[in-house]
């Protein structure tokens, strides 16, 4: 019978976890968003911190990290708030490996031209909470990317990786260098880019959505911004009651997510 290694509990106090290397590393907390990441890439994981009351749940994980001779603490609920500074850790913490985002040329290579194709442009969003939620809904309704544009601060956390309950693990993130650059690309492989915007634009089920699509979304408060809004030629606004001035950002991408897929994928 293979030996396991016994784990090592760590002390409330005194030395606590190593903190992850900020340019290598994600600590990435949440019980979905943690068997996401074993689930598709365990090779990925450095260490595994959790209560007591997860070794059930997670006894597959235990018994690969012995055998690839990954640590795993078994540590109090205190010890996970501080290491990852947030109540709902819900019992476990893996530090795995960062994966960088693709580049714009070669994903779009790795697209199958023969059918509908999904992608996510945001402009200008930040909270890792909306950001999070957006990667829960376009890996439900089968979005193929997520764009971060050009010096977005936008990139995975902890706390995105949570809120979006597995899906940051297969939703590809897409960097672009360029917006204009990227906008002709996307042309080139035929897609249709749509902004969505607040006031003005077509409504968004007057008429089919194009089978290839861009999606273009801005952050709250602030839209789209100025010269990206120009460059795309059809907008379309999501039509509602009118009695509030418009739909969190991940809500909006979820509605016209949803439609696509309708059109397209159902």
């Amino acid at each position: 019978m293979p030996h396991t290694p016994k784990p090592r509990t760590e002390p409330a106090a005194g030395r606590g976890p190593r903190p992850p290397r900020a340019d290598a590393e994600l600590r990435v907390f949440g019980l979905n968003a943690c068997l996401a990441v074993f689930a598709r890439r365990p090779q990925a994981i450095r260490k595994v911190y959790l209560l007591e009351s997860r070794l059930p749940v997670l006894k597959a994980v235990l018994a690969w990290c012995a055998k690839a001779r990954v640590g795993y603490n078994l540590v109090g609920a205190e010890d996970l708030e501080r290491l990852v500074k947030s109540t709902h850790h819900e019992g476990v913490v893996f530090d795995v490996r960062r994966e960088p985002p693709q580049a714009l040329r070669d994903w779009l290579a790795r697209l199958d031209r023969a059918r509908p194709a999904l992608a996510i442009w945001l402009d200008g969003v930040g909270n890792p909470h909306n950001f999070g939620a957006t990667l829960r809904i376009t890996a439900h309704f089968g979005a193929d990317g997520v764009l971060l544009p050009p010096g977005s601060g936008l990139a995975l956390s902890g706390a995105a990786c949570r809120v979006a309950e597995g899906g940051a693990e297969v939703v590809p993130l897409v960097a672009l260098d360029d917006a204009a650059a990227a906008l002709g690309a996307f042309t080139r492989a035929g897609f249709e880019t749509l902004a969505t915007v607040v006031r003005g634009g077509d409504d968004l089920y007057a008429r089919p959505l194009p089978r290839r699509c861009l999606l273009v979304f801005g952050a709250e408060g602030g839209g789209i911004g100025p010269a990206l809004r120009s460059a795309v030629p059809r907008q379309v606004r999501i039509p509602g009651t009118g009695a509030v001035e418009s739909l969190n950002i991940a809500t909006a991408v979820g509605v016209v997510a949803a439609e696509h897929w309708r059109q397209h994928r159902r």
